[in-house]
């Protein structure tokens, strides 16, 4: 994929998204679309946070999926490659599967904000009825990649490879689940998710470019344009949160370009900040339920979950959590692009 039509991408998701907001964020004020805060799942200091518009995530969603559009159709144009080739259409196919599975899970996300915002509460779909229909888009975007010809069943750990054969289907949609949810978890601060995702899709550009995916640049590039687009509106204060609509869009992609390239410890590499999000607030949990039991009250190793908010009650301020954990991520999945050289 030329450098140029990568670049040209990622500008159009950006202007898409940084634009859009001038006449999304006033319609969901006048929709009176805010989210709605609940303390005891964050510093009470979040309680001035109420009433910001949520469902911005829009705003990259249209942009990413314009711009990969945009991209393909002037990367079909300009190439003197046989793009018409049944291995190019089969990459190009697996890529627009990617995009619907992102989508499936943006709706997702959707109908629970909505859901939010209808009933003013931090509650909308039950975990079951969320964790149902995750499962069933996990299974179909599966299986739409089994029928494209993606049926590699090897768990690559760049030291050590196996196959796991029939298995290795559950396991994916395990790794699905955890992934969107971590992801969504990490959407807890005002620009946070947003700037590790910008990152990691930067990372991945470089990783499925070594890999010669390159279609898989385009909805990499377009994800990384949208992302810095949306900053515009959520860097501190936000002017308009991404919702799970942006988050659970955001946590599809990131697992499914990770689990496309089949390089899956570089996937945990990349994808680190958002595993170990969602893994502070199991430990909290098992400990507290332990302690409980043993000692009579419930005991916490972090001062909050997920740890974002523990660092943040210990006096981080929201710019210097986004930053630290944006350089912890980029170091990591600079190692993850290390181990895809060798």
């Amino acid at each position: 994929m030329p450098f140029w039509i990568n670049v040209l991408v990622g500008v159009l998701a950006f202007a898409v998204a940084a634009l859009g907001g001038k006449a999304l964020i006033p319609w969901l004020h006048k929709l009176k679309f805010g989210q709605p805060i609940k303390v005891e799942f964050g510093p009470k200091w979040h309680a001035n946070k109420q009433g910001t518009p949520t469902m911005g995530g829009i705003l990259f969603i249209v942009g990413s999926i314009v711009a990969t559009a945009a991209g393909y159709a002037v990367y079909r144009m300009t190439s003197s490659v046989d793009v018409t080739a049944i291995s190019g259409n089969r990459e190009a196919l697996r890529v627009m599967s990617c995009v619907l599975f992102c989508l499936l899970f943006g709706i997702i996300g959707f109908i629970d904000d909505f859901a939010k915002v209808a009933k003013k509460q931090n509650e909308g779909l039950t975990p079951k009825q969320k964790l149902a229909l995750q499962v069933v888009a996990a299974i179909l975007w599966l299986a739409a990649m089994y029928w494209l010809g993606d049926r590699s069943t090897t768990i690559d750990l760049v030291f050590v490879r196996f196959d796991i054969r029939w298995f290795y289907y559950p396991v994916m949609v395990l790794v699905i689940l955890y992934l969107t949810n971590a992801v969504n978890l990490t959407d807890g601060v005002d620009g946070l998710c947003g700037t590790v995702t910008l990152v990691a899709m930067l990372i991945f550009t470089l990783i499925c470019s070594r890999l010669q995916m390159t279609s898989y640049t385009l909805f990499t590039m377009a994800l990384a344009g949208g992302c810095l687009g949306f900053l515009v509106w959520n860097l501190h204060p936000a002017k308009c949160f991404m919702g799970d609509t942006g988050s659970m869009f955001l946590g599809a992609a990131v697992a499914s370009v990770g689990l496309a390239t089949h390089q899956h410890l570089v996937l945990i590499l990349v994808a680190l900040v958002y595993i170990l999000e969602a893994l502070s607030v199991m430990i909290q949990v098992t400990y507290f339920k332990y302690t409980k039991k043993k000692y009579g009250e419930g005991r916490r190793i972090f001062k909050m979950t997920p740890i974002h908010h523990h660092f943040e009650m210990s006096g981080f301020s929201e710019y210097k959590i986004v930053i630290t954990f944006s350089l912890f991520g980029l170091i990591a999945g600079a190692v993850g692009l290390l181990l895809v050289t060798l």
